[in-house]
């Protein structure tokens, strides 16, 4: 599989990437088999970049990707953490954590911390739960509503760290492009983690994020490239950002299906490929939780889109006639 080095550091990440949240129990819980599955069929298949967070599960995806990857060669992988989000033990509470969309026992609370020991305890307790001795990229994660710590104290403690070489890259994680942007035209960063906001449906990154991170030679890695669901199985009662897809925002996915169709080529498969056609971005994330999921994930990367499908796309005013495709990235 195709890999790519983010910014100016050494890290390479692989076209596609495996995004752990789902193995943290998110929604539905899956058992610890299921994930170990899932992450290894990913391996077998060429991934070799995966993503988690503190917040997934409250730890849970850590503690099973660290110990699905225990017996791969280190040299061999990447793994991308996070911080932002301590994790506060809550001895004895009841209940689960599923107000915060994960299928897990309430054992332990968030607490949002971009403070530069903040940053330092979160990595912390990753490297501990993950049983790894480095985290080779660490995202500032969701800091919409702390962008001013986040600036001037998370994000100097990481460039610190880098410096040591504590870690290897370091960006920030969002849904949203603005403020990415901002982050990229005021610090030193390696990439930029964007979820939802470069896909078939969504091409809001490409206004200034996906340009200004070419010019600073900033990377990008892509998530939620299906938009939680409604370009994976576009049909009524499917979701676009984790609610109800609007009637417009189907009609458009359902339009986009049976031009795919018509080429040969799953949605899906499109819906993969699609923002590596920019050149700043260097992998898509997809969240996993089976191996199914992993297996089809990559078969999807590898499936051949047509430049002719692209094509067809823009005439019938499903992209931007200006936006980036695979064939002319090549």
């Amino acid at each position: 599989m195709d890999q790519n080095a983010l910014g100016r550091s050494t890290v390479r990440v692989t076209e596609l990437a495996f995004g752990a949240a789902a193995i943290g129990n998110l929604f539905t819980a899956v058992t610890d088999a299921e994930a170990e599955q899932a992450v290894h069929t990913a391996w077998d298949a060429g991934v070799r970049y995966f993503d988690t967070a503190p917040h997934y599960g409250l730890g849970l995806s850590e503690r099973r990707l660290g110990a699905a990857l225990r017996s791969r060669p280190r040299n061999q992988y990447v793994v991308s953490s996070k911080v932002g989000r301590l994790l506060e033990p809550t001895p004895g509470a009841p209940g689960d954590d599923l107000a915060n969309g994960f299928a897990v026992p309430a054992t332990h609370r968030r607490r949002w911390d971009f403070s530069a020991r903040g940053v330092r305890r979160s990595i912390e307790g990753s490297l501990e739960r993950l049983g790894l001795d480095r985290i080779d990229i660490v995202y500032l994660h969701d800091p919409d509503d702390h962008a001013g710590p986040a600036l001037d104290q998370a994000y100097p403690e990481l460039d610190r760290m880098r410096r040591e070489g504590t870690v290897g890259a370091i960006g920030v994680g969002m849904n949203q492009a603005d403020l990415l942007a901002r982050f990229i035209r005021e610090t030193d960063l390696d990439a930029v983690l964007l979820a939802g906001r470069y896909t078939l449906l969504d091409q809001g990154g490409l206004t200034e994020l996906l340009p200004l991170a070419t010019d600073r030679g900033v990377d990008v890695v892509i998530g939620g490239v299906f938009n939680s669901g409604l370009l994976a199985d576009p049909r009524p009662g499917a979701t676009y950002d984790y609610t109800a897809a609007p009637p417009d925002l189907l009609s458009r996915a359902l339009d986009l299906k049976t031009v795919c169709e018509r080429h040969g080529v799953p949605l899906r498969a499109a819906a993969l490929r699609f923002p590596l056609g920019h050149p700043a971005v260097a992998s898509v994330l997809v969240g996993t939780r089976s191996a199914a999921e992993a297996r089809d994930a990559a078969t999807m990367l590898a499936h051949a889109v047509p430049d002719a499908l692209w094509a067809e796309l823009r005439e019938r005013g499903l992209l931007p006639v200006d936006v980036p495709t695979p064939g002319e990235a090549s």
